[in-house]
Order: structure tokens, then sequence, then C-alpha cells
């Protein structure tokens, strides 16, 4: 039914009942949801009653609306607005992630590159020790009380040095400014050896790598002409994992779905549980760097993605009946569903976290509003570069326009579709994404291909929440999230 025909079928609302929702039909029912991010699933029948304002007082669920501040005169504001501030407290937070690209080296070529990476031998993107230690420096401004730095590239460790000076350095200055100091290597591990790895579990670096699923499937998205990629990522895997086994800091690992990866939802779910692996985290392709011009060969339709999505995460919750094994985007989502701690996931936030939660430092010393805008400028599109290690401050850096306009741009209230949408407490806008598929960084929902997977998602949770059995699954996914960095890449 078109979202027209349900509006004209709607009862008469009872403003002075009713208090602010936000609807979404499914078949028979309708999901409502409000700015505190509750929610509550509705029979036809008590969705008209809710509206004119003539539930029963005495029922459960009137008391529920009540509790939930759906009933404009039952509404706690002290205990709702102390929610809404939970929910948001990241907007009284600075920039906690930096990402530090030492090198655009890299010895793999895979399909989906983001990065624009270079061969080896090219090493005029190696960043020089001089710039990584005002790269730290300027980090260390930062006025957030924690501090995640992250390696990306190409390869980092194809320029080790300035790995190693990094590490060293961040831990020395931190010895002095006190703060939660996190630090996260994101490699393909094809050039780790015994001696870095024993420096790197020393200083307590979490790793990430890229797993896309059995050998076949991912050396054909991830290309190594150095050797097999799948068996030197799954050895490595398998080190790292026994020697962080019940430490703060591990490995992780990531997955990109393409189009030879949507037959394989079982395959993929099966190797990362065989590895011992807590979860996996099914994500979708960005139309970035290299997957620009390799997009008819390994892209796909928000439609064909949603598909394997709900293969895949209905067979990770079979799975469950076994071992506790779970997907990372619904977990993410959960999180805000089911529970008030937002998991401050930076691009589920609005506004977003490009330059108000993360920054990007090139390996130049160039800085950027997130990884996203500093993979623009590899293709000659400086729009997010918001200053440089080498001049300027830390303040012009995060107040830059660039970052005011990103800011706004990812405000949902300021999108039409999203002010709108039931989903607004649950997700988030990514404008840099909607620049590159539609050349703008408000972007246009009701065509974006980042929206209708995220609405699509949201659609398959909130059906399968209607599950007691599931629902008990899914929040012991959110009660078992203690890791203190997510992921993003």
């Amino acid at each position: 039914m078109s979202a027209a025909a349900v509006v004209a079928e709607l009862p008469r609302i009872n403003p002075a009942k009713t208090g602010f929702f936000r609807f979404r039909r499914f078949k028979d029912d309708y999901l409502i949801t409000n700015d505190f991010g509750r929610y509550c699933v509705l029979t036809a029948t008590e969705f008209k009653s809710f509206v004119e304002g003539s539930i029963d007082e005495s029922s459960p669920l009137y008391g529920k609306l009540s509790r939930d501040g759906f009933i404009r005169d039952r509404m706690d504001f002290d205990a709702l607005t102390s929610v809404w501030r939970t929910r948001n407290r990241f907007l009284w937070q600075a920039p906690n992630l930096h990402i530090v690209v030492v090198t655009l080296r890299c010895n793999h070529r895979c399909l989906y590159c983001q990065a624009n990476s270079v061969s080896m031998k090219d090493k005029s993107s190696d960043m020089s020790l001089e710039t990584a230690r005002k790269v730290v420096d300027r980090i260390f401004e930062s006025v957030s009380p924690a501090v995640t730095i992250e390696f990306q590239g190409g390869e980092p460790l194809a320029n080790w040095p300035a790995v190693e000076f990094i590490v060293d350095y961040a831990h020395r200055k931190n010895r002095k400014a006190g703060k939660s100091l996190w630090i996260n290597l994101v490699t393909n591990l094809s050039l780790l050896d015994d001696e870095k790895l024993k420096f790197l579990l020393k200083n307590q670096v979490n790793f990430c790598t890229s797993l896309d699923g059995p050998e076949d499937l991912h050396d054909k998205n991830r290309l190594f002409v150095g050797g097999d990629s799948h068996a030197g990522a799954v050895r490595w895997f398998k080190e790292i994992y026994k020697k962080t086994a019940r430490k703060k800091f591990r490995i992780d690992a990531l997955l990109t779905v393409t189009r030879f990866s949507l037959p394989h939802y079982k395959e993929i779910v099966d190797e990362y549980a065989g590895l011992g692996m807590r979860g996996i985290y099914l994500r979708s392709l960005s139309r970035l760097g290299l997957a620009r011009g390799t997009w008819d060969k390994i892209g796909y339709e928000p439609d064909e993605f949603l598909e394997f999505y709900r293969k895949a995460l209905d067979y990770i919750i079979d799975v469950n009946k076994r071992k506790n094994f779970f997907e990372q985007t619904a977990r993410l989502f959960l999180a805000k569903i089911l529970g008030d701690n937002d998991p401050n996931f930076l691009d589920l936030r609005s506004p977003c976290g490009a330059g108000i939660g993360q920054i990007a430092y090139n390996f130049d010393g160039g800085l950027y509003t997130c990884d996203e805008g500093r993979m623009f400028s590899r293709m000659g599109d400086e729009s997010f570069r918001i200053g440089s290690v080498n001049d300027g401050s830390y303040l012009e850096s995060v107040s830059h326009p660039a970052v005011r306009a990103i800011s706004v741009a990812s405000c949902l209230d300021n999108q039409v579709q999203c002010s709108k949408c039931a989903y607004k407490p649950y997700c988030g806008i990514c404008p840099i994404q909607c620049y590159a598929e539609q050349g703008d960084i408000m972007g246009r929902m009701p065509s974006n291909t980042r929206c209708r997977i995220q609405m699509g998602i949201l659609d398959i949770l909130f059906e399968r929440l209607k599950d007691p059995k599931i629902e008990k699954i899914f929040r012991k996914w959110i009660r078992e999230r203690k890791e203190p960095v997510l992921y993003r890449r």
C-alpha cells in the first residue's frame, strides 16, 4: 500500500491524548517510534485506539505507552530527557577516532579497494617520521578523554618505521596526557612477521583484517600477486587469536560483500564461526575507489543485498542454537532499539562522526573529515580537506566549514524523508556516501542506496523481534557487547 493510501485511512489524531510519534506499517501491524528511541508494535485496532486517544487507561498497553512517552498527558519529562541525553551523549564529545594513513602502498589489488592504493615500489606515499610526530601531537590536542588511533592504508605494515614510531610516541605522550588510549591496526597481515607481532602485542595493539569467506571467494575478491591471500590471513589470524585470548586487545575480521558473495551466505558464516570468531559483519559495498570502475562486475542492487542479508541473518540465528555468534550490523541497530547506550558507531549517528567524531590524517599530513573524505582526495577532489598538521590548529580543523556542512547535512531533522521516518531514532546518514553516489552531501533519500539497505535491514530486524525466542537471542548479543572499539572500515 502506498504512503498516501495509508495516510488517507488514518483515524483522526487526538492531540490532547496522543504524544508525538512516527509510524511504519508492517502488513496488518503498525510500528510506532519516538525521539526517545522507544517503540511499540500495535495491531490495527490498537493503533486506531492509540491515535484517537481511546485506549483503556487500566490496560497494560496504556501503561507501556505512558512509560515510553507516547501518551501526551502522562509524560515523565525528567526521565525521558535523561534517556535522550544518554542516547545522544556523543554530542558532547570531541573527535576520538583518528585514522592515520601511513602509506598508500599495498601488495594486494582488491576489486573493491576504496583507497586507490599504489604499487609496493612507489614510496612517495610513505609518511615521514617528522610528519608522524606532528600527527601524534595533533591527535593529543583533542579534548576527548578517549583517543583511538587507527592505522589504515594502503597496507600500513608496508611503512613499518612509521607504525612503530607512532605506537611508541603515542604511548609516551599518553603517560602525561592520561587519556584512554586504544591503537588499532587494519592490515591484510601479509607483511607481518614474528618481530613485528611481538612489538604490537607488547603495546596492546588491536588487529583488524579482511576475510571475505572461504578461500576461493576471498582470493577472488582480494587479489594477491605475491601469494595466497586467504591462507596467510587465516594463519596469522589463528596465531594472534591464540595470543590475545582473554586480553582486552584482540583480532577481528571484516567481510565485504560483493556480487560473488551473494550465493554463499552459509559458507561465509561457517568460515567465520569455524575460526572461533565471536560474530560477523555483513558489510555492503561502497561506490568509492576501484569499486566505481568495477561496479558492473562486483556490484548489486539494494534488494539483492537484502535478500543475501535476510538469508544470512536467519542462518546466524540458527547457529545460535549451538553457539553464541552475532551479526554486527544487527547488533549496532539492536543496541539502539533495545537499549539506551548508543554504540557510537560513527556512520549511524545524527549528526554523523565526520570531523566531530573522527579525523583522517593523510600520509602527507593533510587532515580530512573522515577516511572517505580522504579517499576523494585521491580522485582529485579536496572538498573534505580540513587542514594540515603542518599549519593551522586543531580548533581550526574541527570548526572548518566542511565539518559544519557535513554536520548539517547528516542531521536527520534536516532531511525531509528522514525527519518523518519511523527509523529516525536508530539511523544515520553518511553525507560523503551521498556525495559519491548522488553528487550532493544532502542526498536524496528515496533513491539512496545506503538508505534503502538500512531501511531494509531494520524491516528485517523488527519482523524478527516479533518472535520471543529470537528477541532473546538479540538481547544476548547486546548484553555481551563489551568491546571498547567498533571497527568501521
